[in-house]
């Protein structure tokens, strides 16, 4: 079994970066890894991903050693599970609404004595029971990774409640769904979502959890100065898109005599 490179980095005090993926492809997560990114984002809330997807993403990060992370779709322990027993290195919960959705996510997804995740033991992340048991049961506590989403204002003031939890790794701020809701759609100026993230990175701070967000080369800084240490940077559409587009502007632009 192998230790999650974005922990290992986060315990020592380190910077973990992360690059997201929407296509449909192992290959492009291939390219991150190649790039030198510590993780990749792959979606199963917004992406019509499909775990046998989610396996190829693996295999190609495992190559390179580095970690994948599911964000997995709201639903029962199976749709968060899964992808920890394909061996990804950690999930993300989306919309966490309260300090009980929370305990729920930790009940499902650790093990004894921390949860009550479903064991099985047969697949990547148990060796195909290849593993002592127990030591299984260990190991993934200690080396899988969950991060909950903190993208809503009905749960601020069970914010630190959920920093204080035991099996919470990571707590990502989501500042798109934020502005949404607390009425103000992309206004990331805005003086509750600028205190948000504050108290996010805080909270983390003091009870000994990591703070990520989404960012980029214009912002990294100052939420590493701030006190984020899980940084998503870029995207393969992001990158894609506006490649297609400057292309288009010269195709466009041709003069046929």
């Amino acid at each position: 079994m192998r230790t999650s490179r974005v922990l290992d980095k986060l315990r020592a005090g380190e910077v973990a970066h992360i690059f997201k993926l929407n296509l449909d492809s192992a290959r492009a997560a291939e390219i991150a890894c190649l790039a030198g990114y510590d993780a990749i984002w792959t979606d199963m809330e917004h992406v019509p991903t499909d775990i046998s997807l989610v396996e190829r993403q693996i295999y190609t990060a495992k190559a390179y050693n580095r970690d994948v992370m599911v964000r997995v779709a709201r639903g029962g322990y199976s749709d968060y599970i899964v992808p920890l027993e394909a061996d990804a290195a950690g999930i993300m919960v989306p919309h966490i609404m309260s300090l009980e959705d929370a305990k729920n996510v930790v009940r499902m997804t650790r093990f004894h004595p921390i949860g009550r995740r479903p064991i099985d033991g047969g697949n990547a992340d148990g060796e195909y029971c290849g593993c002592d048991f127990h030591e299984y049961l260990r190991f993934a506590n200690a080396n899988r990774f969950v991060a909950v989403q903190i993208e809503d204002p009905e749960l601020l003031d069970d914010l630190e409640a959920i920093a204080q939890l035991d099996g919470i790794d990571i707590i990502f701020f989501g500042p798109a769904d934020f502005s949404q809701g607390i009425g103000a759609p992309g206004d990331f100026n805005h003086p509750l979502l600028i205190e948000t993230r504050k108290r996010v990175a805080e909270a983390c701070r003091k009870y000994g959890k990591f703070a990520g967000t989404t960012s980029s080369v214009d912002n990294i800084q100052e939420w590493v100065d701030m006190g984020y240490r899980f940084l998503s940077l870029g995207a393969d559409v992001l990158g894609l898109r506006p490649y297609c587009d400057n292309l288009m502007k010269v195709l466009n632009g041709l003069k046929v005599p």
